[in-house]
């Protein structure tokens, strides 16, 4: 393994030195008060990131104008002095442990709805509405309006000063405010705000003068950017180079590049990557502006593997590097590679379900990080008295379980009936672009090892071998099978299930029907149609993939479209027929040609053991998909909590 030690290098950004080139990013996590105001929460939840040793945080979307302005439904806000107690206790705490904070002052403009604006029209530099976020007209600013949101921005970096943070950023990236005046897709002024690129960078000169003056010298301004917009007629990388020098010039400490907006296809997956996106998919704009610039460059977009991390350092293609949600998965990510203890870091598998929560108004929370949101509560303490803990079933319900289990102390015995651990995990990450979920099988497995967890394979649990344990403590964790359909015909050696392709243990025929449209057969049909099969998907529902964050469905359905699934929705299966399957649909009847048919219903949990138990067992639990079926953190939230419990 290759040695990590620039990654942990200190490096200065304008004065404000900081211990390594980890940065936290702004990541929304809806958790301060409705009001926009810091809470004990928001608090605890930045004080983890601190104490697990990041260099820099940066918080979120910290709103200069409130409501027209303001992200989601209750951001931070620093549109008022009353705001800076707050921001004070928080920039103490994270102090208290190494790290330095800065804000990000934020307004959305376009980008936003009535709904999180409170009624209050959106604005913007020209009427350009944004599809994404229901495509109401913004108002055109007048160039008096733009004035005074100048001011608000450079009010904003002054409280900033005031409440002690060592830095602030100017959010110039995603389609925001500030990069819907830079961007020729936004901005169709035709006064000083726009027209040529001089006129469209005048709101970002004028804040970013300004709050050098109002700062003074030695206070650092970070600008992050969008480097590409991935959007016709928007910024292009060549643009962004002359912006960043230009600003670099105004006054500004250190570039931190992004990409996209939320209109570049498929919708909002450039701003939040995909789990089969290329790892460090950012890295080659941040490569570019760095050759344009003489400041630090951050780069931002699937960076949590260390050593990947510290390969972009060592090659000078940045200078830091932001891992914003796998510091939402595991806070200690930097001191953990610092101390060389990378099987301990639990990967984040890029699922984007924290992005899922808050776009749903709920507090931040991730599959793989039960913790999450919950800090000052969630620690794992030794059990008060130790137990023999029989878990049966090693799938993510069962691992996550004899992991706090073992952390705190008990005696545990995790039994499998197959010859590996895994449960659904293994079907879920067996396709290429499913390796962060692989990754997190390893950290599960490796964890449980390193425990001493004692793993009993190939060993099938009956009540006679719960009666002769005679377990403290019994926790089933069998999981769910998959759903069979009650059709006729599902004998036929042609139908399969989506764990069959997943996993390649079947022969697939080369034109292929899919039954059911949710992410487990979706997901066989981009797989199918990848190696060239004709592959049709039957959906009951309207639509596909309903279940899952809107980023990763708009990437999977892009998928589909790119490979040339044909999509056939409000159309049932009726029955297996020799030469394909019948499917009823609004026409009536009608039956596709297929060499292979598969069914992705979904899953039935399998908790036939449950009803056979001792009455001599005294505690007895049920979690994960044998309770209901449903998500990797429906199993590893269960899992830990019953953990913690005993």
């Amino acid at each position: 393994m290759a040695k990590i030690e620039k990654l942990f290098e200190p490096i200065s950004i304008g004065k404000m030195e900081l211990r390594n080139r980890i940065v936290m990013p702004a990541i929304c996590s809806n958790l301060g008060t409705e009001l926009g105001a810091v809470s004990q929460r928001f608090i605890d939840y930045y004080v983890e990131r601190a104490k697990g040793g990041v260099g820099l945080i940066i918080i979120e979307n910290t709103c200069v104008e409130w409501p027209r302005g303001k992200a989601g439904v209750s951001p931070i806000r620093i549109d008022d002095w009353k705001y800076v107690p707050g921001l004070y206790k928080l920039a103490e705490a994270v102090h208290a442990y190494g790290a330095k904070i800065a804000t990000q002052l934020h307004h959305t403009g376009r980008q936003n709805n009535s709904l999180c604006t409170e009624g209050t029209p959106l604005i913007a530099p020209s009427p350009v509405p944004c599809p994404p976020t229901g495509s109401e007209m913004p108002q055109e600013l007048t160039e008096e309006e733009i004035e005074d949101l100048e001011e608000k921005f450079i009010l904003g970096a002054q409280r900033t000063k005031w409440a002690g943070f060592d830095a602030v950023e100017l959010h110039g990236a995603h389609g925001y405010l500030i990069s819907q005046f830079l961007s020729p897709y936004t901005n169709k002024r035709e006064d000083d705000y726009g027209g040529d690129l001089e006129g469209r960078m005048l709101f970002a000169t004028n804040i970013v003068e300004g709050m050098r003056a109002a700062l003074g010298p030695d206070f650092p301004i970070i600008l992050r950017m969008s480097a590409e917009e991935y959007v016709e007629g928007g910024l292009t990388l060549e643009d962004s180079k002359i912006i960043a020098q230009r600003l670099e010039e105004a006054g500004v400490d250190c570039i931190s590049v992004s990409a996209g907006i939320y209109e570049a296809k498929p919708w909002f997956s450039r701003i939040f990557p995909t789990m089969s996106m290329p790892e460090g998919c950012n890295v080659h704009l941040a490569e570019e502006i760095k050759k344009a610039v003489n400041i630090p460059v951050i780069v931002v977009g699937k960076l949590g593997n260390p050593l990947f991390a510290e390969e972009v350092i060592r090659e000078g293609k940045a200078d830091l590097v932001a891992m914003g949600r796998p510091l939402l998965a595991d806070p200690g990510l930097p001191s953990k590679a610092r101390e060389g203890r990378l099987d301990d870091i639990r990967p984040c598998i890029y699922c984007n379900e924290c992005y899922g929560s808050i776009s749903n108004f709920w507090p931040i929370r991730c599959q793989v990080n039960p913790d999450l949101g919950k800090e000052a509560q969630a620690q794992i303490r030794p059990a008060e008295k130790i137990k023999e803990v029989m878990v049966v079933g090693g799938g993510p319900a069962g691992l996550e379980a004899a992991r706090v289990l073992a952390l705190r102390g008990h005696k545990v015995t995790l039994y499998e009936k197959d010859d590996r651990l895994g449960g659904q995990l293994i079907p879920a990450s067996a396709p290429w672009f499913k390796k962060p979920i692989a990754d997190f099988l390893s950290y599960l497995e490796n964890q449980v090892k390193k425990l001493g967890v004692k793993v009993e394979l190939n060993t099938e649990v009956t009540p006679e071998l719960i009666k002769t344990k005679k377990p403290e403590v019994l926790i089933l964790a069998t999981g769910a099978n998959p759903l069979a359909p009650e059709i006729p015909g599902l004998d036929k050696e042609k139908a399969l299930t989506a764990v069959d392709v997943l996993t390649g243990r079947k022969e697939v025929g080369d034109k292929v029907v899919i039954i059911g449209g949710g992410y487990a057969g979706s997901e066989a049909a981009w797989l199918l149609a990848e190696k060239g099969k004709e592959v049709t998907i039957v959906e009951m529902k309207p639509i596909l993939i309903e279940d899952q964050p809107m980023i990763s469905r708009f990437y999977l359905l892009a998928k589909l479209e790119g490979n040339r699934v044909k999509i056939m929705t409000n159309c049932k299966a009726v029955e297996f027929a020799d030469e394909g399957v019948v499917i009823q649909g609004v026409s009536g009847k009608q039956t596709l040609e297929a060499d292979s048919v598969v069914w992705a219903l979904g899953s039935c949990s399998e908790n036939g053991l449950a009803g056979k138990i001792d009455p001599e067992v005294k505690q007895f639990h049920l979690i994960g998909d044998c309770v209901k079926p449903g998500k990797i953190q429906d199993a590893v939230h269960q899992g830990s909590r019953i953990a913690r419990e005993l």
